[in-house]
């Protein structure tokens, strides 16, 4: 039995760590963890590229884009944004999604990502680092300060997801796998089929753990030490992962981030997962630029909303903290093939608890170049100002979860000097 959840760990690519040693977690394992109770982090990726003027950062002007003109650009509080209502093929428009949630997004636009690939871009808005290959995403980073031992502690579902291994990387593809993982001791998933019955279990459970307590001080090879951990820690987290059930909805949606949040707003909801780095792809969209944006904007924005009122439903929205970025935008210009190619600026926006919202920091200018920003009054300041990188927001996502002083933070120096840190960015 223990050894099917363990290759059904290994097929779905769910892992379990610990930071703290094999060791040290064959002796400290010994009892189920409580739920983590939050805040839950979910990081949205518009792989490929999004085109920021068709979203947060419009521009009607230098025939940027074929869509609208300067004066159709809307306003709601503090935003502006293009007009997507009469161009989707589906999803949300821009309208409907600022009419919803403006009051509760922080935007932040001018944002220089420094390179125009998408593997560096990538990584670069995932962790912070740009010319490093070991440093933890900003999910897997969070994941592994606050809920090390959560079973599914850091989910993925694409893009960048280096972990530094600090954490283990969890894969739950499908909604039917998380019913498997979540009642591995039933026939292929089911509660109502097990295959021992309480009592059986429970001696199960005594009798690893005498042998957990018996073995704990031998000296033992790493392979066979970390093999014994493994089986325990599956002992221990089948248990906590039970709890998902309850949260799987009987119907799957349809489209390609609801599927993705079920699986990851289950995992919240019981306590099992800290984060969860969410995507869709598609966005590089170099022939077709418009066509291809305005089909996949509205599909993100419709996404990012379905996760926001599902948490809702599941009374977790007020500890929900919504990331939402891509590696790159699109070029001012069309090409020959009616595309934009890659461009090194772009926009990121967040909406959390403790996120003051109704808000735009930052600017690009008329030919769509970063403007530079005034670390401490956050205005755009082209003399004085600093231009703003990932490592600055992720200087204060670190702050703002509070995770910068923590030991796996200062394994991961972001290098940014205090007095370009942003001041008050959360409001």
């Amino acid at each position: 039995m223990r050894r099917d959840f363990l290759k059904l760990c290994a097929l779905t690519g769910l892992g379990f760590a610990c930071p703290g040693g094999v060791t040290s977690f064959l002796r400290a394992a010994v009892k189920e963890e409580p739920p983590y109770e939050g805040p839950f982090y979910v990081v949205f990726n518009a792989s490929g590229g999004w085109d920021t003027t068709y979203l947060m950062d419009p521009k009607g002007i230098n025939e940027i884009n074929r869509l609208y003109k300067e004066g159709d650009i809307l306003t709601k509080g503090a935003h502006k944004f293009a007009p997507t209502a009469k161009h989707k093929t589906g999803g949300m428009s821009n309208e409907e999604f600022y009419g919803e949630f403006g009051s509760e997004l922080l935007t932040l636009n001018g944002l220089d990502y420094s390179v125009n690939n998408h593997s560096p871009g990538a990584r670069y808005m995932a962790t912070g680092k740009l010319d490093s290959m070991a440093y933890p995403t900003f999910a897997a980073l969070v994941a592994a300060c606050k809920g090390p031992t959560c079973p599914l502690s850091f989910l993925t579902f694409g893009n960048y997801s280096a972990t530094g291994n600090v954490v283990a990387m969890s894969r739950v593809p499908y909604l039917p796998s998380l019913q498997k993982i979540a009642n591995a001791d039933g026939i292929e998933g089911s509660a109502r089929s097990p295959y021992h019955d309480d009592f059986a279990l429970a001696r199960i459970e005594q009798a690893l753990a005498e042998q957990r307590a018996a073995r704990a001080t031998l000296p033992l090879l790493p392979r066979q030490e970390r093999a014994e951990s493994m089986l325990y820690a599956a002992q221990v987290n089948s248990k906590a992962m039970q709890r998902v059930t309850a949260h799987i909805p009987k119907d799957v949606p349809k489209e390609r981030l609801a599927q993705q949040a079920e699986i990851a707003l289950a995992s919240f909801k019981a306590g099992v997962c800290v984060s969860a780095n969410l995507s869709i792809g598609q966005f590089d969209s170099h022939a077709n630029n418009d066509v291809d944006q305005m089909k996949l904007i509205p599909e993100f924005l419709a996404g990012i909303a379905y996760v926001i009122r599902r948490a809702e439903a599941l009374k977790i929205r007020d500890k929900l903290v919504v990331v939402v970025q891509s590696e790159m935008g699109r070029t001012p210009t069309y090409n020959k093939g009616n595309g934009k190619d890659h461009w090194s600026i772009g926009s990121i926006m967040f909406l959390g608890p403790g996120i003051k919202g109704n808000r735009v920091l930052g600017a690009t200018d008329e030919k769509q170049f970063h403007v530079p920003l005034n670390p401490q009054t956050l205005v755009t300041d082209k003399d004085k100002g600093v231009r703003v990188r990932p490592e600055h927001i992720h200087e204060a996502l670190r702050e703002y979860a509070g995770i910068a002083k923590h030991p796996h933070s200062k394994k991961f120096p972001l290098g940014v000097a205090d007095k370009e840190k942003l001041q008050g960015l959360w409001g």
